[in-house]
């Protein structure tokens, strides 16, 4: 991702009704989470491709979160916000013995490597969790919805459920939960691109400020999906939100 979009990102994370509506999202889900008994009292969390640090304020009220990045302007405006279990890190190598968290969360970050690049960033996510942890995981959906804002962030594939319950397995963590998500918006998402293509839009990030109104709107749609989700799934979306757990042997 280019510089640019970390300082765009740690101004808006807090406040951008995206960002806000679905950590919302992610974060009702850890709380129903149940963790290893010897990590009860407070579970280790590990946030991969922390970004400036926007889930983990949030994930703190689950446990003690740390968090790794591999772009070090990432890490410095994620340090300048208070925190400081950081560590600068390739996904594919991680700097921490076996079984060290509880709950591993990632956020948009596979979607930036080559698929084989990401089933091996799986992989050592499931060399780090417990057994018995959680793997909290969101990514965009759908490759055919490429857009001007991928084009700006780096995409490299934009995912389905199947591909990435299929690469779970393959990392030998098993799939509790897997659905799609922001999904109301998903058919004005879908005339949006295709309008793009067809005036050949440039690229340019999607991340910018939105306007009041708007955003508090976009926001109740979010929360409203977030209530959809406590009982059921969705069969389409503009993002993939799965949970899985490393089975204890």
């Amino acid at each position: 991702m280019q510089e640019s979009e970390y300082y765009s990102l740690a101004a808006l994370e807090d406040t951008h009704w995206w960002y806000a509506g679905m950590s919302a999202i992610a974060a009702e889900w850890l709380s129903h989470l149940s963790v290893t008994p010897d990590a009860a009292s407070s579970p280790r969390l590990l946030d991969a491709g922390c970004g400036t640090g926007g889930a983990l304020r949030w994930l703190a009220h689950y446990g003690r979160p740390f968090g790794f990045d591999q772009h070090p302007v990432a890490l410095q405006l994620a340090g300048d916000k208070g925190f400081s279990r950081l560590v600068r890190a390739d996904g594919r190598a991680l700097p921490f013995a076996a079984e060290s968290f509880s709950i591993l969360t990632s956020f948009d970050v596979l979607y930036q490597m080559e698929v084989a690049e990401g089933q091996a960033v799986l992989h050592e996510f499931a060399r780090v969790l417990q057994p018995g942890g959680w793997l909290l995981l969101r990514l965009p959906a759908h490759n055919w919805l490429r857009g001007a804002h991928d084009t700006a962030v780096q995409t490299r594939h934009r995912y389905t459920c199947r591909e990435v319950r299929d690469g779970l397995i393959a990392a030998g963590l098993k799939p509790v939960r897997i659905t799609y998500a922001n999904a109301l918006l998903f058919l004005p998402a879908v005339l949006w691109r295709l309008t793009q293509r067809c005036v050949g839009a440039r690229a340019a990030s999607d991340v910018r400020p939105t306007p009041h109104s708007l955003n508090a709107a976009l926001k109740a749609v979010l929360s409203v999906e977030r209530v959809w989700l406590r009982y059921f799934n969705f069969p389409v979306g503009l993002s993939v939100l799965a949970l899985a757990r490393k089975e204890i042997q």
